[in-house]
């Protein structure tokens, strides 16, 4: 098998990554651009020694869940940011759930029951607040192609927020090779970040009646509605007491603090721990008048050591996830609760693995589809501490 041999396969399952897989002469092929059951002419894009990657680029037998992509860059050579605009959005969120089920049959050893739930806009359109993109050589926005180093310019985004205005930069005059940060706030306005400036406005966001200002290089999450639908998930989940002292870690801006800090009542108190700099800059300036709430700027394994207890713990980990170090020093403080906001369900599975053996059982897992059209996945799953 070579680099650009053209096969007809039978595409298997999903996987992690928002591939399917085929088989062919015993070899693994993952393929974009294919629907599990169908029947394709797979291209092959790369060989490793054990197994090959490729792109369905003639459908010969269609899955009944097969639509045409609503952008014409979504197929291969085209920008990668979607992976599955070629499928119906609520099939898109059944694949999602099969991912969940398989990583933490695999890695967890652990069976689980788990449905995707659509966020408004269900149309997967139009829900992107946040985006990245790279200046190309005709200083146009561009997005990579997938896998590749391609750059794909890109004159309107169909996932993004409508009221992301890409003409208007595009006026500009960019630096060759910049990467591009823009924002529009719940407001709807726009804000543009260039790599190498200074020049750019806080973004000024309010979420269930808390108000936030944020620098447009911090986190904040990129799906319109996500912010609110995660912190109500979370305190549902938290169950927090008054007086109660709670964890926020990688905590970043303060999203999720905030409304900790209204439900832990002035009795409680609410602990912040995040590493990049920007972020906790951001998060003293949310809460430069708050008293119950702490903001410590470190590791997060590090800063917890300095600390003898916690009475809950919400953890919203980059994709690579809080890792064994973490737990370890989560459970030493013995938090009644531990909530875990997950946007990788392979490294969700592995920590769990680490948490129920540590005397923590997983009674909560939750799905929200912040992500359609890609392949990521976002979670939040309660662990309550045995008794």
């Amino acid at each position: 098998m070579n680099v650009g041999d053209r096969i007809t396969v039978t595409v298997g399952g999903i996987a992690h990554g928002g591939h399917c897989v085929a088989r062919h002469d015993g070899r693994v092929i993952f393929l974009r651009y294919a629907i599990p059951g169908e029947e394709v002419v797979a291209e092959i894009t790369e060989v490793t020694s054990k197994f090959a990657r490729g792109n369905a680029i003639e459908i010969i037998k269609a899955a009944p869940e097969r639509v045409s992509p609503p952008c014409e860059l979504a197929k291969p050579g085209g920008c990668g940011g979607c992976d599955f605009q070629h499928i119906e959005i609520s099939a898109q969120r059944k694949l999602k759930s099969a991912i969940i089920k398989e990583q933490f049959s695999r890695v967890a050893k652990k069976d689980v029951e788990v449905t995707v739930i659509g966020v408004a806009p269900l149309t997967g359109l139009g829900w992107r607040t946040r985006m990245d993109f790279t200046v190309n050589p005709d200083r146009k926005l561009a997005l990579y192609g997938a896998r590749s180093h391609n750059l794909i310019p890109v004159a309107k985004c169909l996932i993004a927020d409508e009221r992301m205005n890409l003409d208007s930069i595009n006026q500009m005059n960019l630096p060759v090779g910049a990467k591009v940060e823009v924002a529009i706030s719940g407001s709807g306005k726009q804000s543009v970040a260039i790599e190498g400036s200074e020049n750019f406005d806080l973004i000024e966001e309010s979420v269930l009646e808390n108000k936030f200002s944020v620098s447009p290089t911090s986190f904040w999450q990129s799906h319109i509605q996500a912010p609110a639908e995660l912190t109500k998930s979370i305190l549902a989940d938290l169950q927090i007491k008054a007086g109660d002292h709670v964890f926020d870690l990688y905590g970043g801006v303060g999203l999720f603090t905030a409304a900790l800090a209204t439900e832990v009542t002035q009795t409680g108190r609410v602990t912040l721990i995040e590493l990049d700099a920007g972020a906790v800059t951001d998060a003293r300036r949310n809460f430069a008048e708050n008293q119950i709430v702490e903001i410590v700027e470190g590791k997060v394994e590090r800063s917890l050591s300095k600390f003898k207890r916690a009475d809950l713990i919400l953890l919203d980990p980059p994709r690579s996830g809080a890792g064994k170090d973490v737990v370890s020093a989560m459970i030493k403080l013995e938090p009644r609760t531990i909530v875990y906001v997950s946007c990788d369900p392979a490294s969700l599975a592995r920590d769990t693995t680490y948490l129920e053996a540590s005397g923590y059982t997983l009674d909560r897992l939750q799905s929200y589809d912040l992500f359609p059209m890609t392949q990521h996945i976002e979670c939040v799953a309660r662990f309550i501490k045995n008794s």
